[in-house]
């Protein structure tokens, strides 16, 4: 029972507040700036959301496992085609019994079938559901009960325990943490009579709980992250110190002068180094014209097969008779242009007749001056003449000697050199002869290496001002959503909801325009954004398809954490936005507002993100499972397939592309450590480890049987994921600063600011330490031994790798080497045959 003095202090505090309430009934004219403008009941609000996430979440789950076991083409595809999915288990054709096994599948399995990315990204996952369930067990246990204790607070949003002697709740309890006990108004206006500190009593010593759970949530977030980075290290380490492939043996040397721009001075220059014997050189020339003809030529051939498609009736055939390409590579003794995906005699034979009586199909050209003149001629005859010219020009420019670059591929004959070699300093000239780890060759973007590094650093830059105004342009698309939540607005443009006996009227309409609407416009926005941010960074010149990557989980980070985080949270506090810049200056005379405008922000927003996070989790995340876009837009691409290698084309395993689902997915995580130690916000930590439960499962189907993704990954995603981690904690630490003085806890407060400090301390010990092991690999994990053969399937994960410890010259996944593939690989053939028939000697046509 609480003390005497406990209760006087309360009463004291009470009545200021409960004056203050009194005076605020009067004024009619308008609510106070930092009032509480969200009226919606928030139960009826969240239950809505549940229902309609629910359904959707549902009924796509449902339609997944009915599609799953009818549509293995695309649900299937990656354990069907990629050779490092074949030995997963088989998942049953049953409804739910595939949820199993995908259950028990091993993160050994993972690593050994997806690679490093897939098991960092997965790791993200796991590690946000640890900390997540230890959160929201002390949220339960401890948090809730004290803060209803001495606040009367409800512990469940819409529903408050009432008092067991009388009925009533507790009306004379201190108010919550996050409540702004005065007006700005009233005190902006009695300038020099009254002293903020003078509406504020102090709420007890029950807040020192929200300082020590801070203290504490911070460290086990910390502990957490150091733990799992010291196992995905670990397995990092063994992993790629057991390889002894191209790749790993391969530096990417930039920035070499004029004078060692040859493959012999290259070769001779890292010999005298003493660091180890070269194997290869392979100097990357200016070979744009090459690049370009060969494109021009790619596309001139499929316009060929498509008017033999048309011409033989290909395309009218049945979809049955339709068989699935799978390209074998070039080096392949099954390899062969001929017979690969071409029609069958069959099929020539029962199209002969129809092809023999239906005309030859006519292109237009224009001549004369100014090409105003048009002319009819055979289509196919036209563009096989074409393609023949492109054949002669390419090997014609495959014989010539291009200019050289700056850039190189150095493949070394040990990995232990070539880790030597990217560690160290070459040169003292800064900006010169500088080693890196070099990409995978079929991971190179071959049209950027001979981009000089000025053009690279002009799109560089113009990128990121692009994308500095695409913030202002979001920032101006968040209006809508964010003022919708006030009831200001809402009450303005949809008045039938106004009134008394609007609850009984409109008993949903309400919380689907107030909470459903933004939530929805919120998702749309960053789904559809990150394809733009995808193609800008394409645009970027990076000269590897992983840093192109990377640069797109950074750029969708930025949007969703600035645009729909930070600018969101300004926008949705001062939604009567005149009344704001009005009193702006005032704002900025006095910087204490800050904080009370962070409280106002958390106190206001703390539902939306619930509903947010519950549309994205049980709602969003399901249709990913069925790929509702490659669903939905496969009967266009079917209805537009034409020869056999657009629906070659079509039977390809969609590519997971890290940079569309790992933004939002750490800015959940970054809501979820901002709440995580709010009263009432005990429900954003519950529904988002159900969001992480849920991801964890749906992402790790798509990278295990559905969809494809690059193999010899270095796990470089996870020094992302950890930077992301630490900047939710430090806005944690922002918000938890700001409350303390909002409640007038000023010592509270203070001890804070050591946590910040220890923070900024553990990131830069942090990323010194532990960031090089994720980038590099330590001499002493390098295997020095000959490599066993391939493994049996029962063994370990970290032996899967010894089959690669051979010392090859190409790739061994795509059988690739480090050389521009336009240079050495045959030429595209067509995938048609010319239709079969005696020419006017009596003698057959042979088939292209």
């Amino acid at each position: 029972m609480p003390s005497p003095a406990a209760a006087a202090s309360r009463s004291q505090l009470a009545m200021p507040m409960m004056l203050h309430a009194l005076s605020n009934s009067t004024n009619t004219t308008k609510p106070p700036l930092w009032s509480d403008q969200t009226k919606v009941d928030s139960q009826r609000a969240l239950g809505v959301q549940l229902v309609v996430s629910v359904t959707f979440g549902l009924s796509a789950f449902i339609a997944f496992c009915i599609l799953r076991p009818r549509w293995t083409q695309l649900y299937n595809a990656r354990k069907k085609q990629s050779q490092s999915a074949a030995r997963l288990p088989e998942l049953p054709k049953s409804f739910l019994g595939w949820i199993p096994v995908l259950y028990n599948i091993s993160r050994e399995e993972v690593l050994a079938s997806a690679g490093l990315d897939a098991f960092a990204f997965l790791s993200f996952f796991r590690y946000a559901i640890k900390y997540l369930s230890v959160t929201l067990f002390f949220a339960l246990t401890i948090i809730l009960p004290v803060n209803y204790q001495y606040t009367g607070e409800c512990i469940v949003p819409g529903w408050c325990p009432t008092n067991s002697t009388n009925g009533t709740t507790n009306s004379t309890s201190p108010a919550p943490l996050w409540h702004v006990p005065y007006d700005y108004d009233t005190f902006n206006a009695g300038k020099g009579k009254e002293k903020p500190e003078d509406k504020f009593q102090p709420y007890g010593s029950y807040l020192w709980m929200y300082v020590a759970f801070a203290w504490f949530f911070t460290a086990m977030a910390l502990y957490l992250l150091v733990s799992e980075t010291k196992f995905i290290i670990h397995t990092r380490q063994a992993y790629l110190g057991t390889q002894n492939t191209v790749t790993d043996r391969t530096i990417r040397l930039s920035g070499i002068p004029p004078n060692l721009r040859s493959e012999d001075k290259l070769k001779a220059f890292v010999e005298e180094l003493g660091i180890g014997k070269v194997d290869s050189v392979i100097l990357c020339r200016d070979w744009k014209r090459l690049d370009t003809m060969v494109e021009d030529r790619m596309a001139c051939l499929r316009k060929l097969e498509e008017h033999y498609a048309t011409y033989i009736g290909h395309s009218q055939l049945k979809r049955s008779e339709r068989k699935p390409y799978r390209n074998p590579l070039p080096d392949s003794p099954d390899h062969d242009h001929e017979t690969t995906a071409l029609l069958s005699r069959e099929e020539l034979e029962n199209s002969r007749n129809a092809s023999s009586a239906r005309e030859r199909p006519l292109h237009t050209i224009w001549y004369g001056p100014l090409r105003l003149w048009p002319k009819k001629i055979d289509a196919i005859d036209y563009f096989e003449e074409k393609v023949s010219r492109y054949d002669e020009q390419i090997n014609e420019l495959r014989r010539q000697d291009f200019s050289p670059t700056p850039l190189a591929f150095i493949t070394m004959e040990s990995t232990a050199a070539c880790q030597m070699a990217i560690q160290a300093k070459l040169d003292p000239v800064p900006g010169q002869l500088l080693a890196a780890p070099a990409p995978p060759p079929a991971d190179v973007v071959w049209r950027n290496t001979y981009m000089s590094r000025n053009h690279r650093m002009v799109r560089a830059w113009t990128i990121m001002l692009v994308v500095g105004f695409l913030t202002i342009f979001w920032a101006v698309l968040l209006v809508p959503p964010a003022t919708l939540i006030s009831d200001a607005v809402t009450d303005k443009f949809f008045p039938g909801l106004k009134g008394d006996d609007a609850a009984l009227k409109h008993p949903i309409a309400e919380p689907l325009i107030k909470t459903t609407l933004p939530t929805l416009y919120f998702t749309l926005l960053s789904v559809g954004v990150p394809y733009l941010y995808d193609w800008m960074s394409n645009q970027q010149g990076m000269t590897s398809q992983s840093d192109v990557e990377l640069s797109v989980v950074s750029k969708n980070f930025f949007f969703n954490f600035f645009n729909l985080f930070v600018i969101f949270t300004i926008f949705s506090s001062v939604s009567q936005f005149y009344d704001f810049y009005k009193k702006l200056q005032d704002v900025l005379r006095d910087t204490s507002v800050i904080a009370f405008l962070v409280a106002e922000s958390m106190k206001k927003l703390w539902r939306f993100y619930a509903n947010l996070i519950v549309l994205q989790g049980l709602g969003l995340l399901p249709f990913r499972l069925l790929e509702f876009g490659a669903v939905s837009l496969y009967p266009f691409y079917l209805l537009s397939a034409k020869t056999p290698r657009d629906h070659a084309d079509l039977a390809k395993a969609p590519v997971f592309q890290y940079g569309f689902y790992l933004p939002q997915s750490m800015l959940i995580f970054v809501i979820c450590i901002v709440y995580s130690i709010l009263p009432t916000a005990w429900l954003i930590i519950l529904f988002g480890l159900v969001y992480f439960c849920v991801a964890h499962f749906i992402y790790k189907y798509q990278l295990l049987y559905a969809m494809e993704h690059q193999q010899h990954s270095t796990g470089r995603l996870w020094p992302m994921i950890c930077n992301r981690i630490i900047l939710g904690l430090f806005i944690f630490h922002i918000a938890m600063t700001g409350l303390m003085a909002a409640s007038q806890a000023l010592t509270q407060a203070l001890v804070m600011v050591p946590l910040i400090v220890a923070t900024v301390w553990f990131t830069i010990y942090f990323q010194k330490t532990y960031f090089p092991l994720m980038e590099f690999i330590a001499l002493r994990s390098i295997d020095k031994r000959w490599q066993p053969p391939l493994p049996e399937p029962s063994e370990s994960a970290w032996n899967v790798a010894t089959d690669r410890g051979r010392t090859v010259d190409t790739d061994p996944d795509t059988g690739l080497r480090y050389i521009n593939p336009n240079l050495t690989q045959p030429l595209e053939k067509l995938w048609v045959r010319k239709p079969v028939h005696n020419d006017h000697d009596g003698h057959r046509s042979q088939p292209v």
